[in-house]
């Protein structure tokens, strides 16, 4: 009997039985649920890349390998890697695309547009670094003594300490030679991370050898301490700013920001598949905005306030829980949610992901950048802490209240970010490296907008806490492209989310701070209301249309994992596309 069995498992497996199950798991669509033709050749891609940055960046003791994202390049491994670029691109060439199915096309244009993007990248820093080569005339040496570590090859204690001193010398005398007011912000911050880049290298090479080679460990420790100290002191003299860096001063860390331009915004919205221009999001903006405002206005009234919506949002910012109280809040807000998504039948959440979502409290310094909560694997909440200021501690209790919480507990955890953490690690996880702000944000954004248009908010108090993070989303692509265009400074930013969206002053420094200093992209605030209303715009193509339901739609997006919303409606609508494929979908006329 036992034999029987497996011989009819193996038949399942196979896909050789008849049945319904055995078609339904080797139907097309379950094929490419997981990966397409071109998987293999994107995880070939992602993996050799990575071989060459485990392989060229700097070592540390213990046999490990140490690359934190901002170390510099060398240029032997940046030529390495366009050389990996270059090939892939050739071998994207030959490949029969016409044949491919619809997910096979759209990898192949992510995967070639990651590799165009990587191109220009590479050569932009290789000019860039070409142009301050005239201030590390020693960098070839201290990359020669790590190619020495590279194999371990042996050369005489001694003469590796003269190495060293000629090197100590070239770097203190480029160091009395500096003149400050040279360099641009952005020269400044390249030519910081080379330094430290080729301190760390050195290191890497020090660490190898020491204690292990006797005349190593004889003669190079103090030569190698003298010049470890002369590059500490070289970097920094590029810390500080020629004065076209904006900044905001205040008695916490200042804001900080360099403004883009125009061409460079214009260039990464094209790279996300954004065929709007800067001003065009603007006037989006703002058309998002009046909405708000007339929501806002009715809610006010509402609540006994008139046209006075400020007082109406005053007397809810006053509604904050007890200090202790948050993580009950979050609990009740999140179970609110799920209740009424599940009434109205929107999506379908596997139990495991319900279960699993955590929670930890925020430091109160990661609250100078992040002064609400933030989510992902599991919810970080914002609130008092014993360290911060007694004003700051009133500021994050009003501006994280039970109103303004509402409208986001569930972008953060079920079904935003704690459901693409769950989904997206097990659907399409070769396409990581192809992910989009316009998705990550835009996806737990999409879900403000439909729970609002759904009747989420019942109450005109849960109206004005949801609003006014709509407004916020608005306030973001306004502010900083503003800032990006060179119109607006970080004051000017943060005066407009206090005046024109109701935001405790510390709340807003904080919102600017996280934006300008430089962990973002440019256009990760953009790309919330941006993503959301692109989404929605799908929603209204394939729900509202009738050829899809809610949850069908929901499902097909998720699993697609956190690519471009314009590939995504091409995967959903088997659109024809070209292996030239430039970005076209004008989502917003769809939505007036």
């Amino acid at each position: 009997m036992q034999n029987k069995l497996n011989f009819f498992a193996i038949f399942l497996i196979l896909g050789l039985f008849s049945g319904p199950f055995a078609s339904a798991q080797t139907s097309k669509e379950s094929l490419y649920e997981q990966t397409s033709e071109l998987g293999t050749l994107i995880v070939s891609y992602q993996r050799d890349v990575d071989a060459i940055n485990d392989f060229y960046y700097p070592y540390s003791a213990g046999g490990t390998y140490s690359y934190p994202k901002e170390t510099f390049k060398s240029p032997t491994q940046r030529k390495r890697l366009q050389d990996i670029d270059h090939d892939y691109l050739s071998k994207l060439k030959t490949a029969n695309f016409e044949s491919f199915s619809i997910y096979g096309k759209v990898d192949y244009i992510l995967l070639k547009k990651d590799i165009e993007s990587s191109v220009w990248l590479l050569s932009k820093e290789e000019a860039d670094y070409k142009a301050l080569s005239k201030y590390f005339t020693f960098a070839d040496a201290i990359y020669a003594l790590e190619n020495l570590r590279r194999r371990g090859a042996y050369k005489d204690g001694a003469l590796l300490a003269v190495e060293i001193d000629g090197i100590t010398k070239q770097v203190d005398t480029l160091n009395l030679g500096f003149k400050k007011g040279i360099l641009k912000p952005d020269q400044l911050k390249m030519a910081r991370a080379i330094s430290l880049s080729l301190k760390d290298r050195l290191k890497g090479f020090y660490q190898f050898y020491m204690d292990y080679e006797p005349g190593f460990t004889w003669w190079v420790p103090k030569p190698y301490e003298k010049l470890d100290l002369a590059l500490t002191n070289y970097a920094k003299l590029f810390n500080g700013s020629d004065g076209t860096e904006l900044i905001v001063k205040s008695n916490k860390p200042e804001i900080k920001g360099t403004p883009i331009g125009r061409e460079e915004l214009i260039r990464q919205l094209n790279a996300e598949l954004i065929p709007y221009t800067p001003e065009e999001l603007i006037k989006l903006a703002e058309k998002e905005f009046k909405f708000c405002d007339e929501e806002l206005l009715r809610a006010s009234a509402a609540m006994g306030f008139g046209n006075d919506w400020k007082k109406a949002q005053e007397k809810i910012k006053n509604s904050y829980v007890p200090l202790g109280k948050q993580p009950e809040l979050i609990v009740k807000l999140q179970d609110d949610a799920l209740n009424f998504i599940k009434a109205n039948d929107l999506i379908n959440i596997p139990a495991l992901a319900e279960e699993t979502w955590g929670m930890v409290m925020m430091s109160a310094e990661r609250q100078l950048v992040n002064p609400f909560f933030t989510g992902g694997r599991e919810i970080s909440i914002s609130y008092p802490t014993n360290a911060m200021e007694e004003d700051d501690k009133l500021m994050s209790m009003r501006g994280n209240n039970p109103y303004f919480s509402r409208g986001t507990v569930q972008h953060e955890l079920l079904p935003g970010h704690h459901y693409q953490y769950f989904m997206n690690s097990r659907y399409k996880s070769y396409r990581d490296p192809f992910k989009t702000p316009f998705s990550v944000e835009g996806w737990p954004l999409y879900w403000e907008l439909l729970l609002y248009d759904k009747g989420f908010a019942k109450t005109p108090e849960e109206k004005m806490g949801m609003l006014f993070w709509r407004m916020h989303r608005c306030a973001r692509i306004l502010f900083s492209l503003n800032f990006h265009l060179g119109k607006w400074t970080p004051q000017q930013c943060v005066d407009f989310l206090v005046d024109r969206v109701g935001h405790e002053r510390a709340n807003a420094e904080g919102e600017v701070r996280r934006s300008f200093k430089g962990d973002y992209s440019p256009l990760y605030q953009v790309a919330y209301l941006t993503g959301g209303l692109q989404l929605f715009a799908l929603k209204k193509e394939l729900v509202d249309s009738g050829k899809m339901s809610f949850k069908d739609f929901h499902d097909a997006v998720i699993k697609q994992n956190l690519i471009p919303v314009e590939m995504i409606r091409a995967t959903l609508t088997n659109q024809p596309l070209t292996r030239d494929f430039k970005t076209s979908w004008h989502f917003y006329d769809q939505l007036k």
